[in-house]
């Protein structure tokens, strides 16, 4: 037990409270906020429902949604057991990036309900976070959400770990003297975060992956390898070869293993039937597919764990902060790929190439300046990409700056 975390949730009641910007101290304030004043503000939107971004805080907003059925390591607990992760989600996008996130643990499971819920409120909000939702229905819940409405919508669990991995690849591959197209790379766990890693590898150029999973190497030869149709829909992209058969099989001459799946499954012999200066990113949680020390000591050149207390942390709060706020003060319709991609590229770039080591390839989530820098990358890629609602000659910086301003 994590006396200190009890006491600090216990304590505070809680993580999270609303508080105004306006002050409601007298008769006429009363009027400007509220009734009779407000009539016009809501006339106002009824006319141009676009002017819900300027007139009230939608331009803020993201739904943190889950049904707490793949929360951190411990499972499906339950949307109340889920409810501190989603706030503690919340208090990290306002810490680092100035967004305020509403947690909403829901208690309906199936795709089709949360897909229900999230279009019912979607209207007060300017982007949707889905959280620690099972695969393979998280897939199906974020494309169908996707497709059918006009705000960004991201499962973070998904796209968060494949981002700032992608990031730490960027850099990795400057240390070892290796690129990305001419890799052999082996994956376990073709979950939320490993089957949106592959996709994020492949975006980036990578063109040789071997995942694998429970029934072993994904492959084209035997269906019983593929345990949904997300398998069915990656494995026309990966492994060039057609190998099957086990994780030892899928590592042996890789110069890279990524896991997103449970404790002590990569062995130091594994390790060592790698590829000359193989990097390792072990991000299973809290204890990785293999410890730091038995990595590098089976020769591994570069070691990279979800952990903090190891160098070369793979968190997501790297990532997600300064993508809501690019998406958000854009007044972006998605989170496309040029958009992931440009985030990746912000968050390698904040090492400067003279500081890069085997233990320095990320920034610490607490180095200043790191949401801005992603936020502003997003941005950039949101209205080249023609996703953003804004028109005309637009000053990114100033229109970042406004969006972490605090009032």
């Amino acid at each position: 037990m994590n006396e200190r975390a009890l006491k600090l949730h216990k304590d505070l009641r809680g993580k999270l409270e609303v508080r105004s910007r306006v002050k409601v101290d007298s008769m006429e304030a009363l009027s400007l906020a509220y009734t009779p004043g407000v009539a016009d503000v809501c006339r106002t939107i009824e006319r141009k429902k676009e002017l819900a971004y300027d007139y009230t805080n939608k331009w803020n907003y993201v739904a943190v949604v889950s049904d707490g059925t793949a929360v951190l390591g411990l499972g499906d607990i339950g949307p109340e057991a889920g409810l501190p992760v989603m706030e503690g989600k919340a208090v990290l996008f306002k810490e680092f990036a100035n967004v305020d996130a509403f947690p909403l643990c829901i208690d309906v499971h199936t795709a089709e309900e949360i897909i229900f819920f999230v279009k019912a409120l979607a209207p007060t909000f300017g982007g949707i976070n889905l959280e620690d939702i099972a695969s393979p229905k998280c897939f199906f819940i974020e494309r169908e959400l996707q497709r059918s409405l006009d705000i960004p919508v991201f499962h973070d669990d998904q796209h968060g770990a494949a981002i700032v991995a992608v990031a730490a690849l960027r850099n990795a591959l400057k240390v070892v003297g290796k690129k990305i197209e001419e890799l052999k790379i082996a994956t376990v766990g073709v979950g939320a975060a490993g089957g949106a890693t592959i996709k994020m590898l492949l975006a980036a150029g990578a063109r040789n992956i071997v995942a694998v999973d429970k029934n072993g190497i994904l492959n084209r030869k035997d269906s019983r390898t593929l345990l949904n149709e997300f398998h069915s829909e990656i494995v026309r992209e990966i492994n060039p070869e057609n190998l099957s058969g086990n994780l030892e099989d899928a590592v042996k001459g890789a110069d890279l293993f990524i896991g997103t799946s449970v404790a002590g499954l990569l062995t130091p012999e594994m390790v060592r039937q790698m590829a000359p200066d193989p990097i390792v990113f072990a991000l299973a949680n809290p204890v990785p597919e293999i410890m730091p020390d038995l990595a590098k000591g089976a020769g591994a050149a570069i070691v990279a764990t979800g952990r903090s207390d190891f160098p070369n942390q793979i968190n997501n709060v790297l990532a997600f902060p300064g993508i809501f706020r690019g998406a958000l003060d854009t007044r972006s319709r998605e989170i496309n790929e040029a958009m992931k991609l440009a985030a990746t590229k912000a968050l390698s770039s904040a090492v400067p190439e003279e500081n890069l080591s085997s233990d320095y390839i990320l920034p610490k989530p607490f180095e200043p300046g790191i949401a801005r820098r992603v936020a502003l990358a997003v941005a950039k890629a949101s209205i080249e990409s023609g996703c953003s609602r804004l028109s005309g000659n637009i000053d990114l910086d100033e229109l970042i700056d406004r969006g972490l301003k605090r009032y």
